[in-house]
């Protein structure tokens, strides 16, 4: 009888434990972290730009990378693409409409490990106020305590979307077939958290 409620009570708390996240939470770092992206101008060259602020978190268990989480908010208006002239017109109506919405958003739903620290990270991002399943390219830079004691992780990610797919729809074409700004738009991360103090298992 003792043995059978011993093992009862091995198997609750076994059961228990599964349902608790060890992994860590960490901070996303605005002062070490960008997004920036790339999209073709008349089809032969590149613009470059990149978004000034960048929130969120992350959950992530070195020993369990799979099990990773991630969230992150970006103010629209932040876009800098270094020609203010420019940066007003994407700020407008005619593509991010900045002042209606205000974010740009992304939540993580599932991660699966490929190789060598290397995850495809899919979830949703919205933007413009529309919300599409994207799949992010991720690595693992590494995990570290810098030299203030702080445990910090970083990653690189990196994604391919089609503008029109949110309604950033305004082109303009050209007498030899072209478009003025391309569809495709790449994108590349940056980020790097700080752990919270605080952070324990939750259910």
């Amino acid at each position: 009888m003792k043995l059978c409620r011993r093992l009862m009570l091995l198997l609750t708390i076994t059961a228990l434990l599964n349902g608790f996240s060890w992994a860590a939470e960490y901070t996303i770092d605005p002062d070490h972290s960008q997004v920036i992206f790339k999209v073709k101008h008349l089809g032969i060259s590149t613009v470059t730009g990149r978004f000034e602020k960048l929130s969120g978190a992350f959950e992530f268990d070195p020993q369990n990378p799979a099990g990773a989480k991630a969230r992150a908010s970006i103010e629209t208006a932040s876009i800098n693409t270094a020609i203010a002239k420019r940066d007003t017109h994407l700020r407008s109506a005619d593509f991010f409409e900045a002042g209606k919405f205000p974010a740009i958003t992304f939540m993580s739903k599932a991660i699966k490990s490929t190789k060598d620290g290397k995850f495809i990270m899919s979830g949703d991002l919205t933007m413009h106020g529309v919300t599409r399943s994207v799949e992010l390219q991720v690595e693992l830079g590494g995990v570290i305590k810098d030299p203030w004691g702080n445990q910090r992780a970083a990653f690189t990610g990196s994604t391919t979307i089609n503008r029109k797919d949110f309604g950033l729809t305004w082109n303009k074409a050209m007498e030899t077939g072209g478009l003025v700004v391309g569809e495709e738009v790449k994108i590349s991360l940056e980020v790097e958290g700080v752990q919270k103090p605080s952070a324990k298992a939750r259910p």
